[in-house]
């Protein structure tokens, strides 16, 4: 899958260091990933992925300490970094329409 907007992640990882490394192995292992529909999504992430409308997929990262927001395009094998920030951070936003 292409990542597209690793740069969020990268700022993201910037204020919160500890972030680097969960953040890192997510988008190397989803680079490395072909999703046709979302039942290959939870097959590689079980538990740790939730879905919601519009192809948004929610991500907890590092024992939920991050979420992670993406849309995705399974035809073009895309995946759009949507937010991602602290649980207290999610907690403040709408997930479907972010």
């Amino acid at each position: 899958m292409q990542v597209i907007a690793k740069s969020s992640l990268r700022t993201f990882w910037e204020r919160h260091p500890q972030a680097h490394e969960p953040l890192s192995l997510w988008h190397k292992a989803v680079s490395k990933a072909e999703w046709h529909g979302p039942a290959d999504v939870k097959r590689m992430f079980g538990n740790r992925v939730d879905f919601i409308a519009d192809n948004r997929l929610i991500f907890d990262i590092a024992g939920n300490k991050y979420r992670l927001i993406v849309h995705v395009a399974y035809p073009y094998g895309r995946v759009l970094i949507k937010f991602v920030g602290t649980h207290a951070d999610y907690d403040r936003i709408d997930p479907e329409t972010i």
